[in-house]
């Protein structure tokens, strides 16, 4: 495809890419229709086993950073001969790379479902969006975020007053509980309140639009971490009445350093820029007493300082319209039939138990932490690696709070985020899909679990990298065992 064809997509509605309201999950059927996966690159790359040969790299780690779809790259690719700088360019290619920029720009408002009045600002991932509203937050702001959120959304409001709330078990209590704390601080100012749609280590769904609902009761406003919701589920900003969304490019099928940070204007603007730079400012002079007078953009120039990541954004953008297409019904349907198969997988090997916060029943996407009895997590995952081809995360999953409550780990215990943890640590095993995952990556990876829960660790097994052996590494021993884990059902 040739760059003005890409460029002619500009004059395309973005209503095209507007999502209906989210449909709901029902359990998996026992055998449905569900379409092929999406192309996506590595599709064909063959990695080494342990014991010779080889095997097609089975890739679930879609929560971390998934593969690029072979349509985002394919686009890319088609744009890159045309590349030039964003803005302010007077040559024809800078012109067109910035009509590009800026329809991209219209395409992701549009997959969200977004306000007329919001905007949409590139940023480089969901951390990066999170830490950029939270430069924005008005002096005196109160920040609302659960204890079980990834560290993007936990970590970034360190100059705001913030209360860490207790981990719900199921949906109502999660919004009982953020009710009460909104109730009980009656002290004037702005509020913000953070969470997931849905979890980087269970996968469930969190209820959103209730939690929005009972943040804009109490005047205060909400911003959505949909990091691992965007790319399983439609978005819409108007039907779950949220302030902001955020989320990244890298978990979008489109790693290409970009992410996005989408909602309402008022704070941004009223905020120093961001980051300070050409392209933020309008207007800079060296005034009579030798100072900078600086006057800033407004809109989401003022929080975009520098050269434009446009391929990047170009990628974003991309990936929205091929989700779009694809269709969101035909997507979720096929993850559920996925989800309900490695579940029934898993469920018959009886040293494994699956992390949950809301229970076995609740909606999920295609996100599951587990742990197997016998096996450090680190060693599990590394044995998937070499013996079978699969890649898996293993660890805390920037999560910590989380997975030590679901695992019964109290903060003396060891534990980081990584795969290289040191003996005795604290971790899981997580695998993650979605709309490029063939059936047959999950079929081998329940297998392999069934078989290595069975087999135990083998101390002959050769280990990568700097991780000991697993039969020079101390057990876990004074992890308590899964049947006598505090089950903290009973927290508030």
């Amino acid at each position: 495809m040739s760059f003005p064809a890409l460029a002619a997509t500009r004059t395309a509605s973005a209503a095209t890419a507007r999502t209906a309201a989210t449909p709901s999950l029902a359990p998996a059927p026992a055998a449905p229709t569900v379409g092929a996966p999406l192309p996506v690159l590595g599709r064909d790359v063959r990695v080494p086993l342990a014991a010779g040969g080889e095997a097609g790299y089975a890739a679930l780690d879609y929560a971390a950073s998934a593969p690029a779809l072979q349509r985002v790259w394919d686009d890319v690719a088609a744009y890159a001969p045309y590349y030039a700088s964003v803005h302010r360019g007077a040559g024809r290619l800078s012109r067109l790379s910035t009509d590009l920029f800026e329809n991209a720009r219209r395409t992701v408002a549009g997959f969200l479902d977004c306000r007329d009045t919001d905007q949409v600002v590139f940023t480089r991932s969901t951390t990066d969006s999170l830490n950029l509203l939270a430069a924005a937050l008005p002096a005196d702001c109160r920040v609302l975020v659960f204890e079980s959120e990834h560290h993007a959304a936990l970590l970034p409001w360190r100059h705001a007053r913030v209360t860490v709330l207790d981990a719900p078990r199921g949906p109502r209590q999660a919004v009982r509980t953020l009710e009460r704390a909104l109730a009980e601080d009656g002290r004037p100012g702005p509020v913000l309140v953070c969470v997931t749609g849905a979890s980087n280590v269970t996968g469930e769904l969190w209820p959103v639009r209730e939690l929005a609902a009972a943040a804009h009761a109490h005047g205060a406003r909400i911003v959505l971490d949909a990091a691992q919701l965007a790319p399983h589920h439609p978005v819409s900003v108007r039907d779950l009445d949220v302030d902001w969304v955020a989320f990244s490019g890298h978990k979008l099928y489109a790693p290409f350093g970009a992410g996005v940070l989408a909602g309402r204007t008022d704070w941004l603007d009223a905020a120093e820029p961001y980051l300070a730079g050409g392209g933020a400012s309008r207007s800079v002079v060296r005034r009579a007493d030798g100072a900078v007078h600086v006057e800033w953009r407004d809109g989401a120039a003022r929080h975009e300082a520098g050269s434009p990541n446009v391929i990047g954004a170009h990628a974003v953008a991309s990936a929205c319209r091929a989700l779009t297409a694809a269709g969101w019904d035909a997507l979720v349907a096929r993850e559920q039939y996925l989800i309900g198969r490695v579940r029934e997988g898993l469920a018959g090997v009886e040293q494994v138990r699956l992390l949950s916060q809301f229970g076995a029943d609740a909606p999920r996407v295609g996100v599951l932490s587990f742990v197997v009895a016998g096996w450090d997590g680190s060693e599990l995952a590394a044995a998937l690696s070499d013996e079978y081809g699969i890649g898996v995360r293993d660890g805390l999953f920037c999560a910590h709070p989380l997975v030590r409550l679901l695992l019964g780990g109290g903060s003396g215990v060891p534990g980081e985020c990584g795969a290289e943890s040191p003996a005795g640590s604290l971790n899981a095993v997580r695998v993650s899909f979605g709309a490029g995952t063939p059936d047959e990556h999950l079929e081998r990876f329940v297998r392999a679990v069934r078989e290595l829960a069975r087999r135990g660790p083998a101390a002959a097994r050769p280990v990568p990298g700097n991780r000991p052996a697993p039969g020079n590494r101390p057990a876990p021993g004074n992890r308590p065992a899964p049947a006598d884990r505090p089950a903290a059902a009973d927290r508030p």
